[in-house]
């Protein structure tokens, strides 16, 4: 399922009898770039990801069938087939289904969702299917879709041919290009770039860049291949489905045969979705503290530090979780079950922006460059918490507060979805609630555990910092000499940088030229406390808490990929992360810690080279307190203790225990067929032994 060969595509047309809010966009254009019309209006999106491998398969010699925009577009969801799947929802896979299109439905598109919203995927899967039945099918026949043969190629780059101008990674700058490409071949061309590439930007026309366009060409330039050009009609006239795969999919998906057993709900049938929430009317709270994280395994294991200190000295009241570090939005889940665990669930916890600052998109702002995020490990850190974290968080008790889509009119959507109630919050919505909550004369310590951009926008909105004391800020690099190197590892020319504050650095410069009475936790001081071998042994000795278990198998993890996979050799400062929660939690006479004073800025210049660079400039920068040593072995010693302490530990330890409470009923009676269950298995028991008696 890709590209775009003979379309001239409707998406973003406007129906008859639309509103004023329905605005045009691409109507008339070959793809379905809807965030970079302006620059390429001819790719689709996943040949766009990458035109030089939809490139090597066309040409690769297999045989390719090709489901491009020009079949999908024509089997939009209707709002006949809505309605219809609406009442035809008979076993769990298409409730799921459902709930899923409905959500899309009530949350994006406004008016143009019937004509803008297609079965893509599922209509891919109907076509491959049908194929696949028929032996020796070698035209492709099928039931959903007419098939033709087009001759096509993939545009990798742009004319003219052969001139480098440092956008192509397979040409510029090397002796040789790439894979032995022809240095003035179709490959040779500018590659586009960013969203707005001036290069394919032309003043009041259409884009004219073509990376991952299915181009209809004649001769040996393309290859003949067998293309899905439109979804055939329903042959059943009387029917209100106008589409043979409407048909098909409802039934398959209704089916009682192959059907999913169960959902949640039936699987734990005593499920009752409580929130865990200490009572705190009669305590006295200590300062009110609110934790900026980017859901790295180090900000994890400080999350749970911070959960362990006593309400009496730390008065946790948000969370607000940054998404330009190594999360996404679904991984947000692992910090909802993780508050449940703790018996926390009266903790808000708010979603950041998606891009650093200045770097999302003028046009289309749910998108933005990916300057300075695409320097985060992938298939390492980047992917940390699927392939370790998220992975292992599924050990944790599951909470009923979940990241969801749905949304209301009060919040932009075009209509209110069954829960609006339910939506996630964003970080500054939760901000301003946790401003609201304050006590007269009350401010508010932040801790930051990732890049700055969350604090910006608060520091932006609140430059006299009238609800702020101070932050802790973990991250940052001073380099005393020159040699001590920072860790921004894949920018091989920004050797004195700091991860986060290289991810937003205009972010970092804001906020560390406010008037924010902030303590700095640099990469030196990290580094102090990053030994694997000597915190684990601490984790190891002592006794264990639940969350002590799932911090010590959180870090075996890291130690274990760090010695076993060359991509994972930065894990360690993941470990130097939880050094900020430690301090904030007033152990830094335990710890030994020594701090100076220093006036520094940030650069934040646009050169990946300098940029997220501390500088110390002792006339112009500010001053700011920074942790200069710290004594590892007492680390160690207070965060292990910590963590297996007994008090404030887990109110459900792991999801384990949390299934054999929902397999039981909740107030502790059984049920009518509970007890003929039990009763009949008892009554089994003698005859069992009669028979095992006899037998023997």
């Amino acid at each position: 399922m890709g590209g775009g060969v003979r379309l001239q595509n409707s998406t973003g047309c406007c129906p008859k009898n639309s509103t004023s809010s329905c605005q045009p966009r691409p109507c008339g254009d070959y793809g379905n770039l809807f965030t970079a019309y302006s620059s390429n209006p001819y790719a689709e999106f996943n040949f766009f990801m990458d035109p030089f491998a939809a490139y090597q398969v066309i040409n690769s010699g297999i045989p390719v069938t090709l489901v491009p925009l020009d079949a999908t577009n024509t089997i939009p969801i209707t709002e006949e087939f809505f309605e219809t799947f609406e009442k035809n929802q008979h076993t769990y896979e298409a409730q799921y289904c459902f709930k899923s299109l409905k959500i899309i439905r009530d949350t994006l598109f406004g008016d143009q969702f019937y004509t803008s919203y297609f079965m893509w995927d599922s209509f891919m899967s109907g076509v491959a299917t049908s194929i696949m039945k028929k032996r020796q099918n070698h035209q492709g026949e099928n039931e959903f879709a007419e098939m033709v043969y087009i001759n096509i190629t993939v545009v990798t780059s742009n004319m003219p041919y052969g001139i480098s101008d440092g956008s192509n990674p397979f040409i510029d700058g090397r002796t040789t290009p790439k894979f032995n490409l022809e240095k003035t071949g179709v490959h040779s061309g500018h590659v586009h770039t960013r969203l707005h590439d001036p290069f394919c930007v032309i003043k009041n026309g259409r884009g004219k860049c073509q990376d991952g366009y299915t181009e209809e060409v004649v001769g040996h330039r393309g290859v003949p291949v067998r293309v899905a050009v439109r979804a055939k009609p329903n042959q059943n006239p009387k029917s209100t489905l106008d589409r043979e795969f409407f048909v098909s999919f409802l039934d398959v998906l209704n089916q009682r045969e192959n059907s999913g057993l169960f959902n949640f709900s039936t699987q734990f049938p005593h499920y009752s979705g409580k929130l865990h929430k200490p009572d705190l009317r009669s305590k006295k709270l200590g300062k009110n503290v609110v934790f900026d994280m980017d859901m790295s395994a180090g900000d994890f294991i400080a999350l749970i530090y911070l959960l362990k200190l006593p309400v009496k000295e730390i008065n946790l009241k948000a969370i607000i979780v940054s998404p330009t570090g190594w999360a996404n939005a679904a991984t947000i889940d692992s910090v909802y079950d993780l508050l449940h665990m703790m018996g926390r669930d009266d903790i808000p916890v708010g979603l950041g922006e998606v891009s650093a600052m200045n770097q999302s998109d003028p046009v289309f702002s749910a998108v933005g460059d990916c300057k300075y995020n695409k320097v985060i490990p992938q298939g390492s850190g980047g992917f940390l918490d699927s392939d370790t974290l998220y992975g292992l968080s599924r050990s944790l008790p599951r909470s009923p507060r979940r990241y969801t889509a749905e949304n209301s009119v009060k919040f932009g959507a075009p209509r209110d979805t069954d829960h609006p109630e339910l939506r996630q919050p964003l970080a500054l919505e939760v901000w301003d609630s946790v401003v609201k909550s304050l006590d007269p004369g009350s401010k508010v310590t932040i801790l930051t555990n990732g890049p700055l951009t969350n604090i910006a926008k608060i520091v932006l909105a609140d430059k006299n910092m009238t609800n702020v004391i101070k932050a802790i800020v973990v991250g940052g690099h001073i380099n005393h000499d020159k040699t001590d190197k920072g860790n921004v590892i894949n920018v091989p020319s920004n050797k004195f940088a700091e991860l986060n504050m290289f991810l937003d650095p205009l972010a970092a410069k804001t906020v560390l030229s406010s008037e924010l009475n902030i303590t700095l936790i640099p990469l030196g001081a990290q580094r102090k406390v990053s030994a694997f071998p000597t915190i684990l042994k601490r984790l190891h000795i002592t006794k264990q808490t639940p969350e002590a278990i799932f911090a010590k198998r959180l870090l075996s993890r890291l130690r274990s990929l760090k010695k076993t996979h060359p991509r994972y050799k930065h894990m360690d400062i993941f470990l130097g992360e939880i050094l900020g929660a430690v301090i904030l939690g007033g152990e830094s006479s335990v710890l030994n810690s020594t701090f100076e004073v220093r006036n520094i800025k940030v650069n934040a210049t646009g050169y990946e080279s300098v940029d997220g660079q501390i500088v110390i400039d002792e006339k112009q920068g500010k001053s700011v307190k920074v942790l200069e040593n710290v004594d590892p072995l007492a680390y160690y010693n207070v965060f292990a203790n910590r963590v297996n302490d007994e008090k404030q530990s887990a109110v459900v330890g792991s999801f384990d225990e949390q299934r054999r409470l929902w397999s039981t009923p909740s107030n502790g009676q059984w049920r009518t067929q509970d007890l003929r269950i039990v009763g009949a298995f008892i009554c089994f028991i003698p005859i069992f032994i009669y028979f095992l008696y006899n037998y023997t």
